[in-house]
Parts: C-alpha cells; structure tokens; sequence
C-alpha cells in the first residue's frame, strides 16, 4: 500500500525522534568509579546518576594490590575517581596517577568531623600545599572467633598459627598487610619499614601461616561464606567491623578483639585519577558519598565508621596503628605472590 504524504511525514519524524533519542543516550557521560564492596551500593549509585544525569560505571577491587594494578595499567585512563588507604595514597601521587583536588568543589567537607576536616594534617593525601585525597571511611582489623569453637577469646594475632585451628582459619590475602602483621609479632618498632635482613624471618612465619589456613579471602562477602560454610574458628578481619557486622547479621555467633599487639587500621580516601574525564563530576562524586544520609547507609549497612558521624566503635583505642607507606610495596607483593603459590622456606 503507498505511503500517504501525511504518513510518509510521519515515518520521517519517526526515524528522527528515534535518531535524536540514540544520540542523547551516546552523549551521556560516564562516571567510572573504582571502589570496594560496599562504598557504592546501586540504589545510592541511582540517585547520583538522576541528580547529574549520567552513568556510573563501578567497578570492585578485592585488595589493594589488584587496586593498584588496575590504575597502573593504563596510567590511570581506565578510571576517574578510586578509593585507597591513606598509605596506598602516597604511591599514586608518587607516580602521578593522580590530581590534586579543588576542595570548592567538595562543599561537604565542612560537615566532616574536626579529625578528617584538617586535610593537611593527614598523613599521605597532600604534597606541597595540595590534597589529593578526602577521607571516606575507616576500620580497624581485629581478630573474629566463633565462640563455640574458642572458648577463651585470643589475645594475639598469634593465634592464627595456633595449631589446634589447622585448617580452620581465614586470613587475608595482602601483601602489606601480612608481611607488617608479622613484623609486629616479632616485635618490630618499624612494621612498615622492613630492612633486608628481616625479610627471610618474615617469610618462613608466612609460609607457615600458609601452612596452618584454610584458604586466604580477598572480599568481605567471600570472608564471611568461608567462615559459615566451613566452620572457622577464627578469621584475620581486614575489613573490621564491615564484616563483623555481616556475620552477625547472618546469625554468627562471634566475638571479636583488638589483639594486645595492636590491630593496623586504615582510612580510606577518594581521590581522582591522572586519567579523568570530567574532573568536576568526579569531584562531584566524592561531595556526594560525604552527604549525611550516604554515609550514614556506608555505616548502617556495612558497620563501617564515616567521616561524618561520631563512630561507636574502638577506632579511638590506643591499641590502633594507622597504616603507613611501607619500604617496598613491590618486593612485598612478589614474595606474597611466590608463599601463596607454594614455594617452600629453602627458594628465598
């Protein structure tokens, strides 16, 4: 049947109504957010992209050596805004993989307690005169035992090597972490500043604590499967009280502790990759996860302390030790990567 004119100047308009709606959907911008479980859940991820009219694209990181292998890759073009430990933090701005901050643009700052507003005075976000990062959230790593199996709460994190637990404890798999913990044990005043000499020590206690776990967890979710399905005794909590929140939302009986060594802490930091495509909206980004009610549901969800709201939590015990940047984070990684695999004391 032909085509009318009245019909044909509808099909015209059609196909440009069509064309006009494929092209606004090309033309709308992506924010690539690079994050750990639980900082950017995708109902508030939902109410960023309406507010701004844009995509978020976010990815998940299990450890902070994937973090920086992620970023590394491609200088920092893969992704616009990242969250890392203070610690991390000093080696992406050592590398150039990311920007100093314009703080006007990050109004909720202000709201930030006195501790996280003096963005100065944090060690590892600023490099002459310029902050690179804003603190986000913060946790301690204590020890998580499950109270039928241990009926006396451990007391250090020697605990983990305990032979009667063979097989029935998790730890984290991180290569700082790990190599400083044992610096710790054996009564080092520099954890995170090994000299050359120590590290075959180290090594041989991490080949035994390899020896002693049931398997090395990498994201809180994962943690928390592993303890529940095989009947952990005890369980190195990197994510703190993230996961100890998790556990007992699923009905674990658990305690939890500060080991008398100390527990490390961290505080993880927005920051904006060398690599962005629009600054202001990464800025943006960061402003928002500061508003009250976002970090209130970091809190309530995940257990995690904000930097908004007085924490409940032992974040102001004594017994914490903020981590800092360590000597060498890629010889840590390398022989963390050869233990793991299985080589015994004698190849180091």
């Amino acid at each position: 049947m032909p085509l009318t004119n009245a019909n044909r100047h509808l099909l015209v308009g059609l196909v440009l109504a069509l064309s006009c709606s494929s092209s606004l959907a090309l033309a709308r911008e992506t924010l690539r957010v690079l994050t750990w479980p639980g900082y950017a859940d995708s109902d508030l991820v939902a109410i960023f992209e309406k507010r701004y009219d844009v995509t978020v694209e976010v990815t998940f990181v299990s450890t902070d050596d994937v973090l920086w292998e992620k970023i590394n890759a491609h200088e920092g073009a893969d992704f616009d805004v990242f969250a890392a430990n203070t610690a991390e933090q000093t080696r992406y701005i050592d590398r150039g993989l990311s920007l100093p901050l314009d703080i006007s643009n990050i109004p909720n700052t202000r709201h930030q307690l006195p501790r996280f507003s003096d963005l100065k005075s944090i060690p590892g976000i600023s490099r002459e005169g310029k902050v690179y990062a804003i603190p986000y959230t913060y946790a301690e790593m204590g020890l998580i035992y499950d109270r039928k199996q241990v009926k006396e709460p451990p007391t250090s994190m020697a605990a983990m090597w305990d032979p009667r637990y063979k097989g029935r404890v998790l730890a984290y798999n991180g290569s700082s972490h790990n190599f400083t913990i044992v610096a710790l044990l054996l009564g080092s005043k520099t954890p995170f500043q090994i000299k050359d000499r120590e590290f075959k020590r180290i090594v041989d206690r991490l080949i035994a604590l390899r020896r002693n776990v049931l398997t090395f967890y990498s994201q809180p979710e994962e943690s928390i499967e592993l303890f529940r399905e095989n009947s952990a005794a005890l369980m190195f909590a990197n994510y703190g009280t993230q996961q100890v929140e998790q556990l007992r939302k699923a009905g674990a009986d658990i305690g939890y502790v500060i080991p008398k060594e100390g527990a490390l802490a961290w505080l993880d930091c927005w920051a904006i990759t060398r690599g962005v495509r629009n600054k202001r909206l990464a800025e943006q980004w960061i402003d928002y996860t500061l508003e009250k009610n976002v970090s209130s549901a970091l809190t309530k969800r995940q257990g995690l302390a904000n930097t908004v709201e007085p924490a409940t939590s032992a974040d102001s015990s004594s017994q914490l030790i903020w981590l800092q940047p360590v000597e060498d984070f890629n010889l840590r990684t390398s022989l963390w990567d050869r233990i793991i695999s299985g080589d015994r004391p004698e190849k180091f």
